[in-house]
């Protein structure tokens, strides 16, 4: 059985005359097409608030990199998100995405046709339409800890296609099983079209998340065509048990291919080349559900952002 692929390399800075030959390269080794005259590239970034620190959110400077190289290869690029508060273009502008992307041919998508779709785990979801209407969903999660699921990465970052506010409602509906809340967003990524994870972990947030962590210097950039496999090779650049995180124990229990290392192949450095780095989650995970005053007041505050 083949393996599947997934580039880890060293990268230290986000100017773009140092990451886009390196993206490129890992475009290639996972046999990305080098032409994409007319293809629809829809980048998926983080944009957790507009009010929240830089950290918290993809590195503009990242995504224009990301951004950059696609346009390159002749495709056309959109990027959209669907943040917990507030709208997308809201936060682009307040985070610095406006600025960064403002020389590229770059078109912002919002995210707010809803469709419902049926998930393995059950139940039905709505989803942006958006966000399942292109040729390459190409996620760009920034590495976190959490302080619900351990780790924030690939497979968490495609929560984002739910439409705003829903994303409460799903904690309050289905989160009193943290187990089952995993699976939901496992199921996530089976509605997705074809996909890159392009993940950057060269400044992560560790100890708390998704807002209140502090940084640490990774120096990775990790690539794959798979959510699961990408976030399982992240867990052992990060030294983090994967018994310790709900998302992986749900991979490892569907037997979703890419949940073990075993599935894996590295075509560039090694997980153990970026030992050591001290990364940590919280010590404790906090419950799923969010406490009914808090999810008045967090519809309250998407509904009077910008």
């Amino acid at each position: 059985m083949s393996k599947v692929s997934v580039c880890l390399n060293t990268c230290n800075s986000y100017d773009a005359v140092t990451l886009k030959p390196l993206l490129h390269a890992q475009l290639d080794l996972l046999g990305f097409p080098g032409a994409l005259s007319k293809k629809k590239i829809l980048l998926k970034p983080n944009l957790l608030s507009a009010g929240a620190p830089a950290l918290a959110c993809s590195s503009p400077h990242f995504v224009s990199a990301v951004a950059a190289c696609f346009l390159t290869r002749g495709a056309k690029v959109f990027i959209g998100d669907s943040p917990a508060f507030g709208t997308a273009s809201h936060v682009m502008k307040r985070q610095g995405f406006s600025t960064a992307l403002s020389d590229l041919a770059v078109e912002y998508v919002p995210f707010k046709t809803r469709v419902v779709k049926k998930l393995s785990c059950g139940i039905d979801v709505g989803v942006a339409r958006e966000a399942l209407d292109c040729d390459y969903f190409v996620n760009i999660p920034r590495i976190k800890a959490h302080d619900q699921m351990g780790v924030t990465m690939a497979v968490k970052n495609t929560f984002g296609i739910i439409i705003g506010a829903r994303k409460a409602w799903l904690h309050m509906k289905n989160g009193e099983s943290c187990e089952f809340f995993a699976e939901m967003i496992l199921g996530l990524q089976q509605l997705l079209p074809s996909t890159l994870v392009l993940a950057d972990a060269i400044e992560v947030m560790d100890k708390r998340g998704p807002m209140k962590g502090s940084s640490l210097q990774i120096g990775c950039l990790a690539a794959s065509r798979s959510c699961v496999a990408l976030d399982r090779a992240m867990l052992k650049v990060l030294e983090i048990d994967k018994k310790s995180i709900p998302l992986a124990m749900a991979a490892e229990r569907q037997q979703v291919k890419g949940a073990n290392m075993e599935d894996l192949e590295f075509p560039q450095k090694l997980p153990s080349d970026f030992a050591g780095s001290g990364f940590r989650i919280p010590a404790k995970l906090i419950p799923v559900p969010f406490q009914p005053f808090r999810y008045l007041r967090s519809s309250l505050k998407r509904m009077l952002s910008p």
